[in-house]
This record gives C-alpha cells, structure tokens and sequence, in this order.
C-alpha cells in the first residue's frame, strides 16, 4: 500500500506557489497520490497550473514539475524551500550553478535561479537545463533524483528526492494539462 502524502505536504503545496507580481495563494483541487508524489490542480480565479511534486522527503522543501494550459509540453522544475518569516520583496536573489542527476544516469547541468516572492515566507530555485526533456525521462524510470545547488565556491547545497510515482504524477499533471486546452 502506498504511503500517504502527509496532510502537511498538501497544506505547503497550496501555500507554496508563485505568481509574477506577488506571492498569491492559489487553491488546490483534484490532488491525487502517487506513492512519495503527488499531482494536483492549482488555481487562482481563471489561471490554472498543473503540478507533480515530491513534498515527502523534507519538512520544508517542495520539488515540483509544473505546466500551464498553453504550455503543457514546456514544463519548467521549481524547488521551495520555507524559510519560516515573509519575505519583504519579489527579487532574483541569485544565480547558481546547478546539476541534477537521476541514479546513476546523465548528469543535468544547468542554472539555478534563487527567488523570493513578497509577503512568501519561503524562497523559490526555478531550474534552467539544456537537457530537460532527458531529465524528465530519466525521472519516470528513477529511483531518486540527486541535485546539487553551488551557492558558492566549495559551498555546495545537496537535497535527494525520492522518485516513486514521479512517472504517474508528472503523466497526470501533463494530461490534466492538455485536457484543460480541449
């Protein structure tokens, strides 16, 4: 039997999504589990994303694979983290050097960028790769999903994720998606 997504997970992946402006608080609908993953409809008046994440494997920390009806074939992977206090500003905080890597497959260079959202109490690590189709291919066979973030020199940041149900979250997230165009 799958282990449920803990009723936390749910709460911090309504309250933890962005909008452009500002922090926005979207609702969740349609939330179904996929062993450590889980797939839902968030939506905020007419806009609605579609998102698989992994909210098990740390207390504070999402990983999620999101699209946009419009977009359903240009995912684009995000981090949050809480930081526990709101978030004066919306800035680009950083940029970093980030690599993912599922087992022991292809090793995902890329770009990480590190982003608060006023009045969120958290920060968002948007990730930028070359090979993103690959990477997300490789998630639905994996097992765990490694990513290493370069804060800075000999600074490294690491955080594993389990990928258990990743493949039925992110198909699900994907056809929501595409029949939301229909």
């Amino acid at each position: 039997m799958p282990k449920p997504i803990p009723p936390a997970a749910v709460l911090l992946a309504t309250l933890m999504t962005t909008a452009s402006a500002s922090a926005a608080i979207y609702n969740t609908v349609d939330a179904e589990t996929h062993g450590q993953w889980q797939s839902l409809t968030l939506t905020l008046g007419e806009e609605r994303h579609y998102r698989a994440l992994e909210g098990s494997s740390y207390s504070d920390s999402l990983f999620s694979v999101n699209v946009t009806p419009g977009a359903c074939e240009r995912p684009w992977l995000e981090l949050r983290v809480d930081l526990g206090e709101r978030q004066p500003e919306s800035r680009v905080v950083n940029r970093v050097p980030a690599d993912l890597r599922v087992d022991h497959e292809t090793i995902h260079g890329g770009e990480a960028e590190f982003i608060t959202e006023r009045g969120d109490s958290g920060f968002y690590v948007q990730l930028f790769l070359e090979e993103q189709a690959l990477l997300l291919e490789e998630m639905a066979s994996g097992e765990t999903l490694r990513l290493r973030l370069m804060r800075g020199e000999d600074d490294p940041w690491f955080m594993v994720f389990s990928l258990e149900g990743a493949a039925e979250a992110m198909a699900r997230a994907r056809q929501q998606c595409l029949d939301d165009l229909g």
